[in-house]
């Protein structure tokens, strides 16, 4: 550039700042800073100019190569779901379910050790068909089994496998063991 086009440049930051020139920056720099600017913008321009060719050329070769968009979407999924197990939130995220798994497996685990054992108080009971007021009826009834040492029990378990998958601590159930609650 000759002197008159550096004249130009610097006007064209005289005027975009006001007139004035930014504090502690002389008029050679500001200047030379325009030259460097206008020089780097070029080169951006340029280097758009060559990606959107090479892009261009990257979709030809993948034309030619038979890969369909398609094809490169479901290449791209697989790679970004095997990124995504191998993240370490993933990994927390799936121990986390595998120990929920595990406790609901205990849950149902006693949960069948208590119907047993209820079972079992209840054969040991005296029936007969004849003119007892018992009845297994009566014997195998909610509240019957709500109230026996086995079926509380197997309740405490349940609320703290609850609480525990819920993330609670021991005080903040929402129901007690021995509440009318239950969903029992």
């Amino acid at each position: 550039m000759d002197s008159s086009e550096h004249g130009s440049s610097v006007s064209s930051i005289d005027v975009a700042s006001g007139g004035n020139l930014p504090p502690g920056l002389t008029e050679e720099e500001a200047e030379e800073m325009q030259v460097e600017l206008t020089k780097v913008e070029d080169e951006i321009q340029t280097l758009r100019q060559v990606l959107v060719a090479k892009e261009r050329h990257a979709a030809e070769l993948k034309r030619r190569l038979g890969i369909s968009p398609l094809s490169e979407i479901k290449q791209n999924f697989t790679k970004g779901w095997h990124e995504v197990q191998c993240s370490n939130a993933y990994k927390r995220t799936q121990e986390t379910l595998s120990q929920a798994g595990h406790m609901t497996s205990a849950a149902f685990s006693s949960m069948g050790s208590a119907i047993r054992n209820q079972f079992g108080e209840m054969r040991a009971l005296p029936y007969s068909n004849s003119g007892s007021n018992f009845s297994m009826h009566h014997s195998l009834s909610m509240p019957a089994m709500r109230n026996s040492p086995s079926f509380k029990t197997f309740e405490d378990k349940v609320e703290n496998m609850k609480d525990k998958v819920m993330g609670r601590s021991n005080g903040e159930s929402d129901h007690s063991p021995t509440s009318n609650n239950t969903p029992f």
